[in-house]
């Protein structure tokens, strides 16, 4: 459809008494149909990949945001999409108004140039509309931020700390836990032989329960760090001697992978975040058998800080 508003150009261009030849009018004619193909694969591909956005993770040649589990993911890639249509309107509309000055104002068509200087409703308009699209943008990002700022009260708690280069995890004691873990990048080779993706998947995952308020509590130990998961719609910086705090909540069991999104160092890129949820049931399961396995590595490690 775009591709052939390029073939109604070459066809439909004003011969302007004579003025603008016929090669001009092909050489625009062709390149609006050039300019019009390639819109029309590139929607094409967006839209195509669209479908291959990843739930937790992302996928090959992923044009779009991860499918979002929380309600604040879905505001976001909401709004996301309603900001690019009216970008690519913007776009439309500029491309159309320039166009028009080629086709319409050249040096043949007009060899008595206008001396207009002003144009009273002119300015009005070109000064009050982007400030109307700008309010109506602003509107709902207010709301998106105040979603996310504001902390709803938390039926879980739990502390991600930032290291170079892996997170550490603390489960505070007044619900259920009392333990804390590191947690570092699996090999390639482990990765594979555990069906995990490559430089995602980690050795001890943050277990959560679905269908409850968490609130994480983000520091950094070191340096400033960032703890994202695409498809929850948290992004929040582990920033050393200063206590942040980001929220979700989904219904949907599953792993969630994400990274740290602020460049800390050499090994920035090996540092992820695998966030498993699991039912309500599953979880206390888990919280069990972790305050003995990592409660048995705490003591191991005071053992041999004692010898050292």
């Amino acid at each position: 459809m775009i591709a052939a508003l390029g073939l109604l150009g070459m066809r439909r261009l004003p011969r302007l008494d004579g003025d603008l030849s016929i090669m001009t009018r092909s050489i625009i004619g062709a390149a609006l149909s050039k300019f019009g193909a390639a819109l029309a694969v590139l929607f094409t591909v967006g839209f195509a990949s669209a479908a291959l956005a990843g739930t937790g993770q992302p996928s090959p040649w992923q044009m779009n945001m991860q499918v979002p589990v929380t309600e604040s993911a879905e505001f976001l890639g909401a709004m996301h999409n309603g900001v690019n249509i009216v970008i690519a309107l913007i776009s439309a509309f500029v491309l159309l108004l320039l166009i028009i000055v080629v086709v319409r104002f050249n040096e043949k068509a007009n060899p008595v140039p206008s001396k207009t200087t002003h144009h009273t409703g002119l300015e009005i308009a070109w000064t009050l509309i982007p400030a109307l699209i700008l309010v109506g943008i602003a509107i709902p990002s207010f709301r998106l931020l105040t979603m996310q700022v504001q902390l709803p009260k938390a039926d879980i708690t739990v502390k991600a700390v930032g290291h170079q280069w892996y997170w550490s995890y603390e489960y505070p004691e007044d619900q259920g836990g009392g333990f804390t873990f590191d947690s570092y990048m699996l090999s390639r080779e482990d990765a594979a032989k555990a069906n995990q993706p490559a430089l995602l998947a980690v050795d001890n995952e943050l277990v959560l329960p679905a269908g409850k308020t968490v609130v994480v509590q983000v520091v950094g130990a070191d340096v400033i760090h960032n703890f994202a998961v695409p498809s929850f719609g948290i992004r929040m910086d582990a920033v050393p001697g200063r206590l942040n705090q980001t929220w979700f909540k989904t219904d949907r069991e599953g792993m969630y992978y994400g990274q740290c999104s602020r460049l800390c160092g050499a090994n920035h890129a090996y540092m992820p975040i695998a966030v498993r949820i699991v039912s309500p049931d599953a979880y206390a399961s888990w919280l069990t058998e972790a305050k003995k396995k990592f409660a048995s590595l705490d003591q191991q490690n005071l053992a041999i800080a004692s010898n050292e």
